[in-house]
């Protein structure tokens, strides 16, 4: 339900989701959108609470380079190889019995290491 939630915000935002659950032998990407020309891979982590953190805390070194391999795929898949990519992270905060909050971090991390944006709450 965290990544439809995601998807539906992304696209009230003027994103075009291509993907939803991409998977190829190496594993899956929850959302991949276009961001105008700039294609990009999404990770959703829902959550009820945060007794164990924060949702996005979850996305760490394993989980980006993981990521970053799997868009390598993806980019070679299509031929786009050669197209902007970024890595953003989508959070849904979702107790029982409450609307769900959503945060988006736009450019969340870079393979190379960088920094992160924060982009909307709703």
């Amino acid at each position: 339900m965290g990544e439809e939630l995601a998807a539906r915000q992304l696209r009230s935002w003027g994103y075009r989701v291509l993907e939803h659950g991409w998977r190829c032998r190496l594993g899956e990407i929850d959302l991949i959108a276009l961001d105008g020309p700039i294609v990009v891979i999404v990770e959703v982590k829902t959550r009820r609470g945060v007794g164990y953190g924060q949702p996005g805390e979850a996305v760490g070194p394993s989980k980006q380079r993981r990521l970053a391999r799997l868009a390598t795929a993806y980019l070679a898949a299509r031929g786009w190889l050669e197209r902007p990519c970024r890595f953003d992270v989508v959070e849904v905060l979702w107790p029982p019995d409450s609307a769900p909050v959503v945060d988006h971090t736009l450019d969340a991390f870079r393979p190379e290491g960088g920094r992160s944006q924060r982009r909307g709450r709703c």
